[in-house]
């Protein structure tokens, strides 16, 4: 899985670099299958009293691009919401691809002959 963590209007320090590594481990244990993740990390001055903090993620699956993002006073918080989010898109995402599974013929009763009722 190649993994990007960037900032806007924020460094990325050692320590968030980490967090959200270890916030992702949970995402890569339900699904193994991820190709690429790409997270952005930003700080968002709307006002003097108010700064928002907003994590996005971009998630590359075979088949699809997941893409999300959360908004919370505390940058930990936001990840943490924002993992909450992509853990059940990313399960409901595996139930799909093993749901649509194809199911094999069924198999003609013994003696060849069409069962009747």
């Amino acid at each position: 899985m190649n993994l990007t963590i960037s900032g806007h209007h924020l460094d990325v320090t050692p320590s968030i670099r980490d967090y959200v590594q270890n916030k992702l481990e949970r995402i890569t244990r339900h699904f193994d299958q991820v190709i690429a993740t790409h997270v952005i990390l930003a700080i968002d001055n709307l006002t003097e009293k108010e700064k928002r903090q907003k994590a996005e993620i971009n998630i590359q699956v075979p088949g699809k691009t997941l893409h999300l993002e959360s908004v919370a006073q505390d940058l930990y918080a936001a990840i943490d919401l924002l993992m909450d989010r992509l853990d059940r898109q990313v399960v409901k995402h595996k139930t799909i691809v093993r749901s649509h599974a194809h199911e094999g013929h069924k198999r003609m009763p013994e003696g060849g002959a069409t069962a009747t009722a």
